[in-house]
């Protein structure tokens, strides 16, 4: 089983919504099939990429996991669903792991530690979540600065007979039967960081909606501001450019990719930077929530 490219998923370029016509009579091909499915799916994406927005749904949280004689040191993802920015749901059915050993010493040996170098920050407050502000947590004095995304992958999964494709003569030919919605969790280091950026997701809305001081006049109004905006020049069916890059991805990342965690690894003053035996820091806090309609209920008091 191998993960296919993302331009392989039909809505990575946003299709118009246009679906098959039938008559008594056509002809039809797998294009006419995967059409059906791509209209399909890309309706129900968009309803979500607008209701939900990309983030948390449920699950997802993650943890660091200390080194023992019989356990890797890691970085794990508990079984949780997220949004993707494209509205596509990404499921991890069971805990995921990203191995910190073999994940530092891969980073530190692609450039002679200059990405390990240019991730490494002091006075680290600037970086985390007002939940980890808030709870006084003791940060490093020093560390690398790394973020845990997930991003929708496909799978080819089984084979099947079909007629060859292409100018071959063959009698055996084969396709893959199903594709499998699946899951790519990536830790990336973070450079270019400092007071005026801190690579953490921004809120849908104005602050002023998170404000329980405003007056309701001043929220009402800053939620419809939100709604008239939201609709942007990129990123919609049949437009052009595919998604602009979300305030907390680098540049180089898969735009549809959610961002789950942060994670800061304790290092000394050498460069490149050296881990040293103090606990890594992981903040969940700083991701975007998609709270269920039950928990907005309760939270009304219903």
């Amino acid at each position: 089983m191998s993960i296919l490219t993302k331009e392989a998923d039909p809505l990575f370029v946003q299709p118009r919504a246009e679906r098959p016509a039938y008559a008594t009579g056509m002809l039809l091909d797998a294009r006419d099939f995967n059409d059906e499915q791509t209209y399909h799916r890309g309706r129900l994406a968009r309803a979500m990429a607008f209701l939900a927005g990309g983030g948390t749904l449920a699950g997802l949280e993650v943890e660091y996991v200390a080194g023992t004689p019989t356990q890797v040191e890691e970085i794990r993802v508990k079984p949780g669903l997220a949004v993707d920015r494209l509205g596509r749901l990404v499921e991890i059915a069971r805990p995921a792991c990203i191995r910190l050993p073999n994940w530092y010493a891969l980073i530190d040996s692609l450039d002679g530690g200059d990405t390990l170098r240019n991730a490494a920050y002091d006075n680290l407050a600037r970086f985390v979540s007002a939940r980890v502000t808030d709870s006084a947590a003791p940060l490093a004095a020093r560390a690398v600065v790394a973020d845990v995304f997930i991003r929708f992958a496909e799978c080819a999964v089984g084979l099947t007979p079909s007629f060859a494709q292409g100018p071959f003569d063959a009698l055996n030919a084969v396709s893959t039967s199903r594709i499998r919605d699946a899951y790519e969790l990536q830790l990336v280091p973070r450079s270019g960081l400092d007071d005026s950026y801190s690579g953490l997701p921004l809120p849908p809305g104005a602050p002023v909606l998170a404000n329980p001081a405003a007056t309701a006049a001043d929220r009402r109004n800053a939620a419809q501001d939100a709604v008239l905006q939201a609709y942007g020049g990129t990123g919609h069916a049949g437009g052009a450019g595919g998604l602009e890059p979300a305030p907390e991805q680098p540049t180089e990342m898969d735009r549809s990719a959610v961002f789950l965690a942060r994670v800061f690894l304790p290092v000394g003053a050498a460069n490149p930077p050296v881990r040293t035996a103090d606990v890594p820091l992981v903040d969940n806090w700083s991701r975007r929530f998609l709270p269920s309609a039950a928990l907005f209920a309760q939270w009304a008091g219903f």
